[in-house]
Formats: C-alpha cells, sequence, structure tokens
C-alpha cells in the first residue's frame, strides 16, 4: 500500500480520491491553483502544494510543476482522478519515468485506446463486436472512400480518431454528401485534436448507450462491475446513467462482460475503465474506452458494494463480480467529462 498520493484534479473527484485515500490510511497530497487556495478539498488536506496560477495550463495541466510536488512530499504515486491528464499518455510515461506509480493504465494502454481507430483494430483482434465500418483511418483517395461507403451501407457516420465528447463526428445519408463531409471533419478533427484522422462507420438509427465498467491489474486479472445506461443524452452529452440496464437480458450483459474482461487481459490494461457500446437489436457494438474512472462511477459502486477508487489505490480487483439484480436504477449528475 502507498503511503502518501498526490491528488492531480480539483472540486469533486479531488475530494473523493481524498475520501477513499483516509479510508485506506494513505495520505494525500492536495494540489492546487491560486484560484483553489480556499477550496474544501485544500481545507481538509494534511498536505497541499501549490502547483501555479489560476489558469489550467499553468497548474493542472502543468506536468513539471505536479511531478515535482509529488517529489517535494516524498510521495510514491500520482491520482489523476478524471479529466485534466488522467487520459494523457505523455504524462503517465513522465510520471513513471520520474519513480512514481501513475494510478491508471500504462501509457502504451493509453495511446492504444485514445486513438479510436487502433482501440476499435485491438478490440477486434479481442473478439469484441465493433460498429461495421472501414478497417482503419480514411484513406486520401475519394474513389476509395467511396468503396468503403458502398461496402457499409448508407447512412455513414465519419468520425475523428482522436475524438470525444460528442465532438468530431458527421452522418452522410448519400453518396453525394461523403467527400465534402470527410473533408469538413478532417479539418474539424485538426482544430480540436491536432489529428486530422477520421474514420467510418455505420450509423445505427435508434440504439441505446450502454457502458461496462471493468477493474484491472498488472498481473492481467480483471473483472467486469456490470452496466450502466446512459442513453439519456443531450447533444451527445450523458444526462442520466441507470443501472441495471433496463430490458436487455442479463445473458447478453454477462456476454458482453465477459469480453470487455478478457480484452483486458489480452492488451494488458490495468486500472479502472470504461467499456462505451452501442446496443441496437440485441447486439453490442463497441465505439470506444475511457481509459480512467469516469463522472458517473458512484453508480456502479451503488450496485455493487465496490469503491472503484479504493480499489484502482490498492491495485487489484474484486475476487468476484456481485449481483446487480437486488438493487434499483439511480442517476448521475449531468457532465461532459463522463
Amino acid at each position: 500500500m502507498f503511503k502518501k498520493i498526490p491528488v492531480a484534479n480539483r472540486g469533486e473527484i479531488a475530494l473523493r480520491i481524498q475520501r477513499a485515500c483516509r479510508e485506506l490510511g494513505v495520505k494525500a497530497v492536495m494540489v492546487y491553483s491560486e484560484a483553489d487556495r480556499e477550496a474544501k478539498y485544500v481545507k481538509l488536506a494534511e498536505e497541499a502544494v501549490c502547483i501555479g496560477p489560476a489558469p489550467s495550463p499553468l497548474s493542472y495541466l502543468n506536468m513539471p510543476a505536479i511531478i515535482s510536488a509529488a517529489e517535494v512530499t516524498d510521495a510514491e504515486a500520482i491520482h489523476p482522478g478524471y479529466g485534466f491528464l488522467s487520459e494523457n499518455a505523455d504524462f503517465a510515461e513522465r510520471v513513471e519515468k520520474s519513480g512514481f506509480q501513475f494510478i491508471g493504465p500504462t501509457p502504451e494502454s493509453i495511446r492504444m485506446m485514445g486513438d479510436k481507430v487502433s482501440a476499435k483494430q485491438a478490440m477486434i483482434k479481442a473478439g469484441v463486436p465493433c460498429v461495421p465500418g472501414s478497417e482503419g483511418e480514411l484513406p486520401d483517395n475519394p474513389a476509395e472512400v467511396r468503396r468503403i461507403a458502398k461496402s457499409v451501407g448508407y447512412p455513414v457516420i465519419i468520425k475523428a480518431a482522436g475524438g470525444g465528447g460528442g465532438r468530431g463526428m458527421r452522418v452522410v445519408h448519400t453518396e453525394a454528401a461523403l467527400i465534402n463531409a470527410v473533408q469538413m471533419t478532417k479539418a474539424e478533427a485538426q482544430a480540436a485534436f491536432g489529428n486530422p484522422a477520421v474514420y467510418m462507420e455505420k450509423f445505427l438509427q435508434n440504439p441505446r448507450h450502454v457502458e461496462i465498467q471493468i477493474l484491472a491489474d498488472k498481473y492481467k486479472n480483471a473483472v467486469y462491475l456490470h452496466e450502466r445506461d446512459c442513453s439519456m443524452q443531450r447533444r451527445h452529452q450523458k444526462v442520466i446513467e441507470e443501472a441495471p440496464a433496463p430490458g436487455i437480458p442479463r445473458k447478453l450483459i454477462e456476454k458482453i462482460g465477459d469480453r470487455c474482461a478478457a480484452a483486458c487481459k489480452r492488451i494488458g490494461y490495468r486500472g479502472a475503465g470504461t467499456f462505451e457500446f452501442l446496443y441496437e437489436n440485441g447486439e453490442f457494438y463497441f465505439i470506444e474506452m475511457n481509459t480512467r474512472v469516469q463522472v458517473e462511477h458512484p453508480v456502479t459502486e451503488l450496485i455493487t458494494g465496490i469503491d472503484i477508487v479504493r480499489t484502482q489505490i490498492r491495485g487489484r480487483p474484486a475476487r468476484s463480480c456481485p449481483s446487480s439484480r437486488a438493487t434499483s436504477s439511480c442517476a448521475a449528475m449531468p457532465s461532459s467529462a463522463g
């Protein structure tokens, strides 16, 4: 067990990690910007370090400052929470090269799953069902793009490989609109994510959005902690999280959960993560994986009794997957960070 962990975040998730550390007897070092000096999580801290002024690039996104805070406090690991640097492979790499444990996946896993093209390719190899579409990044040849769209079948959706949060997506219903849509999505992807790569998928007309929570350790043990239904959305942003997902047979949930756990073992994934799927006509289709704890993790904690943040810190998943049948649905706070 670690003795001291800096929390590289702020607000609600900083408090959440702080509480988990106290319950485990671990000292949480709270880093903060000058604007957050009077914040509750700083006031409650046993130890706190100011890492810079209010703008996040100068504080919560300042990798050297956060690593320096770990060094001066004699810490052993860094917990990134969600948002900010939590899915930044370069940060994870710098943390571990500096001699600290990154409480999250390896840099290699973050890079693989952070790019939706490589993530999809990895999941296909692992036997996780994916939405029919291009095998990788769309080529520059318009004729080849048209051929791929024809083989997939209209309508199709063009997605940014480095996208997220509902951005970098465009639905195309006809061949006449295809090439212009691809070019526009590439330009948006470059501007928003610094990566112009796009890929194509079949556009599902009326799917539900279901996610599977997983926990894995560095010894290739992995479990899934059931599902959360996040179909209630506004502008591709989740509004309500519900568990168990109503109307989906448990056998299907168990089947896809087992495949997610097996995929984690195959790619050497460690820590908490969430597989996101579209569900339509009795079939699950992988769309992406979030390589961090999510805003809505308390929903899963309520139906399983497993403390996900404490398990992250301890580094070991539960021995088995408890039942979710005896619990009722609950809603998460609206957030774009989940």
